[in-house]
């Protein structure tokens, strides 16, 4: 649902081509932003049922290794962190513990506790969250990130998540 869903879909072809695929370093014989392309018609696939649980399963586990080293590679290079800081402000968001709809998140996380009590003081400090060392390591500590990603989480408090990708 999430790739037919035009903006969640235009945030993250966005992200991928000018956060993620720029950080990778480059693969023999494989051209990135074609195999993005494939990577986005196999997850358009209506047959290819994944969740927003699912995938925000164990993030403790999988923002330092998805999420974090691009925005360190970013914030080295001087490109654009802004779009990882928000799906890690989306993360946040989601350790909450509740969808925009009321609906109560089921914890999904082996440190589900420490992350659900963190988020919620994170929506009054973001600073907070960043503070998780073992998740964020020196890209918590580094000004442009902070303020990057205390912006997206203001934005997804206030205005929602959807519009919050739209900015």
């Amino acid at each position: 649902d999430a790739m037919d869903h035009p903006v969640i879909s235009a945030f993250l072809d966005c992200v991928q081509r000018n956060e993620v695929i720029p950080s990778i370093p480059p693969v023999p014989d494989t051209d990135l932003y074609d195999y993005w392309e494939l990577i986005q018609a196999r997850f358009g696939n209506p047959m290819i049922a994944d969740s927003i649980d699912r995938i925000c399963f164990d993030g403790a586990s999988r923002q330092p290794k998805f999420i974090i080293p691009p925005v360190a590679e970013n914030l080295r290079d001087g490109r654009s962190i802004d779009g990882l800081a928000l799906v890690s402000a989306m993360w946040c968001r989601y350790c909450q513990g509740r969808a925009e709809s009321g609906r109560e998140f089921e914890p999904n996380d082996p440190t589900w506790d420490k992350l659900h009590e963190t988020a919620l003081k994170a929506a009054d400090d973001p600073t907070v969250w960043l503070n998780m060392s073992g998740i964020y390591g020196d890209v918590g500590k580094k000004a442009i990130f902070v303020k990057s990603f205390s912006a997206a989480l203001e934005s997804i408090i206030e205005d929602g998540v959807e519009l919050a990708m739209l900015k």
